[in-house]
């Protein structure tokens, strides 16, 4: 008698949103590369998605379901999401980041087996994770999460040590990067696709992701004009890019305007060409007050570039000082000034962190090595629960 066909188990991934963000480009990255015959993929999104966003999705079949939460406190959303996996009946559900951590209730009420949490990074309102509420809110859903999947060591040890979490809940992941969409331009750096904005002996500045508050573009800003009055002489050189859009975009064209050089720099907002960009850049620059495991700074390894950012989070697990990179004090536009200055005056410098950090992303950071990884920790729990 032939056995009746059974359908790979369904994972249900609850964020906040679908959009532009490192949580939500890794996200699409596991079920992108994920094999079909492992896992099925369902994504609810606590709020709404951007639909241009969802088109990044190249696997068929996975499904997006908007609730509609409101701001504050809206119990009727837990609800529809209780109704939602008592439809779907996911043998997984993997929550993230606390916007999505009380989902792990309506996941317990609606009998779904496994319940995976994961923390990607901390936010501009409890950047060192010591938030009395938040962190009590965490040990009160505690019992109702089997993995805990930290995405930094740091945040690994935060995990252990401010919500008590026992070691053998939590398995530490970082992210992989593409390194075949990712790497380094092959004849010189590419071109920007802005007219008369740069040539062959700029030196291009760049950073990439959201313009918000924990982002911190605005020192990277005032870095920038620092240099200009460090290196006058250097002022028809230097080029800085800003990618992504929010509310610091304003802010930015500002501090720019009023010093005289909104037209050395570049705000396109938002844009999809992110790899190809990268390859468009001298020097990357991640100026965060917070970060997990930062996807651009492992992005711009594989495109072969020196990467400076502030030495928080996870960003030390990924930038090995003096070697693929440099790292200063957050909110310190001296400190990033200096580095910068350093890496214009010894391109040689800067040319060996650049190939440093594509050498170590293909070693350490690839993208199959991390699906492989949320694979074991889904297939042990799928285990753990059938015995």
């Amino acid at each position: 008698m032939n056995k009746p066909h059974t359908q790979p188990p369904l994972v249900a991934h609850v964020i906040h949103r679908l959009d532009v963000g490192g949580l939500e480009n890794g996200l699409i990255n596991i079920i992108n590369h994920m094999p079909e015959n492992r896992y099925r993929h369902a994504i609810i999104c606590m709020t709404d998605y951007n639909p241009d966003f969802r088109a990044r999705i190249r696997r068929a079949g996975v499904e997006c379901y908007a609730l509609h939460k409101r701001e504050g406190k809206d119990f009727g959303a837990y609800l529809r999401l209780w109704r939602l996996l008592r439809q779907l009946r996911p043998d997984i559900v993997h929550t993230r980041n606390l916007s999505a951590l009380e989902a792990q209730l309506p996941a317990a009420l609606a009998g779904v087996p496994g319940r995976v949490h994961g923390e990607h990074g901390r936010d501009v309102h409890d950047i060192d994770g010591t938030n009395r509420k938040y962190n009590l809110l965490r040990r009160v859903f505690r019992p109702l999460v089997d993995r805990y999947i930290p995405l930094s060591r740091d945040l690994e040890q935060w995990l252990r040590n401010q919500v008590e979490v026992p070691g053998k809940k939590i398995v530490h992941i970082c992210n992989g990067v593409d390194s075949t969409l990712f790497h380094p331009a092959q004849r010189g750096r590419e071109s920007l696709p802005v007219e008369g904005f740069a040539d062959k002996d700029s030196i291009i500045i760049g950073t990439l992701g959201r313009m918000q508050t924990v982002k911190d573009q605005l020192t990277l800003v005032r870095a920038f004009l620092l240099l200009l009055e460090r290196l006058p002489s250097t002022r028809d050189r230097l080029r800085l890019v800003l990618i992504g859009d929010g509310p610091l975009r304003v802010e930015a064209q500002e501090l720019l305007r009023q010093a005289n050089a909104l037209d050395l720099c570049w705000l396109p907002g938002s844009r999809d060409d992110t790899s190809h960009l990268l390859r468009c850049l001298d020097i990357f620059v991640l100026p965060s007050l917070a970060e997990g495991i930062s996807n651009t700074i492992l992005e711009s390894m594989a495109s072969g570039l020196p990467v400076l950012a502030t030495r928080v989070g996870g960003n030390p697990e990924l930038v090995k000082e003096k070697q693929t990179g440099t790292l200063v004090p957050p909110n310190d536009a001296q400190a990033m000034a200096s580095a910068l200055q350093s890496y214009i005056e010894d391109p040689q410098m800067m040319r060996h962190h650049g190939e440093a950090g594509r050498r170590r992303v293909e070693q350490e950071f690839s993208l199959a090595h991390m699906v492989e990884r949320y694979m074991a920790v889904y297939d042990a729990l799928l285990l753990e629960k059938t015995k």
